[in-house]
């Protein structure tokens, strides 16, 4: 008999928060940065030319700042280790830096809930009856949970990327339109940088998470271990991250624009 479809429910969090940012004004297309250049007199002093009785002039910010950076954490909550503020470009990941996000992805308190909310979502669904309900049944799915999310984890943000010499942060974009970022951010999971920070088929992403999959058949009941199962899985690891790439892309704004608050 076949089970049930695993729950949308932890997917709903991210739309939601992408169609507040649909309502926040986007930023500005570029950034200026401000001229420095200022005029000396003949003496050597650095003092603006002019009157000295009259006030100087008052520095000019930029037509179009920076827009916010990224934060560690969302709402004080949720990880965001693996993003990188727009405009920032920071040198290649090395492998203990790998494997360090990695590591904080998956340990982090937040995590440990993140697995519980899913897995009593996954229960309530019977998306395995074979696992059973109850006490006994939340444990059988909750380790579960934990391990495909730790394992894929590895995978795509340390083991793939660093073989592979791909760099699994997220790069904000931070201006323009929201369709034209909107669509970067989601186009991520297929696209990533190289070492040398030239675009590349995001192999660490695509082929991490069927690995991932892969190796959840020895561990989930045999009757899910159908191939429109796994399909199905497959699936829905990549649309969550895409997801929480957009949910990335658009925070900063959700969080000025919207909420009125520092991200």
């Amino acid at each position: 008999m076949r089970s049930r479809r695993p729950s949308l429910y932890f997917y709903r969090l991210p739309l939601a928060f992408l169609l507040l940012a649909a309502s926040a004004p986007a930023f500005g297309q570029e950034n200026v940065a401000l001229n420095e250049n200022s005029a000396a007199d003949p003496s050597g002093s650095s003092a603006p030319a002019g009157d000295p009785l009259q006030p100087a002039p008052e520095a000019k910010s930029p037509a179009n700042p920076l827009p916010p950076g990224q934060p560690k954490r969302i709402l004080g909550i949720m990880p965001n280790f693996r993003a990188v503020g727009a405009g920032v470009i920071p040198p290649p990941p090395t492998p203990k830096e790998a494997f360090g996000i990695a590591t904080r992805n998956s340990f982090d308190y937040s995590s440990f809930v993140f697995v519980g909310v899913t897995s009593l979502l996954a229960e309530g669904n019977e998306s395995h009856p074979q696992l059973g309900n109850g006490i006994d049944g939340f444990a059988r799915y909750y380790w579960r949970g934990f391990a495909d999310k730790t394992v894929g984890n590895y995978l795509v943000i340390f083991a793939l990327p660093t073989f592979l010499h791909q760099d699994e942060r997220y790069y904000a974009m931070g201006q323009g339109s929201k369709w034209k970022r909107l669509g970067y951010s989601l186009s991520r999971v297929a696209v990533t940088p190289n070492y040398q920070g030239h675009n590349t088929f995001n192999t660490s992403e695509l082929l991490g998470r069927g690995i991932a999959q892969g190796i959840s058949l020895s561990y989930y009941p045999s009757q899910t271990r159908t191939p429109g199962e796994i399909a199905e899985k497959y699936s829905y690891a990549i649309l969550r991250d895409a997801l929480t790439n957009a949910f990335r892309e658009f925070w900063p704004d959700i969080a000025v624009h919207v909420l009125h608050r520092h991200p």
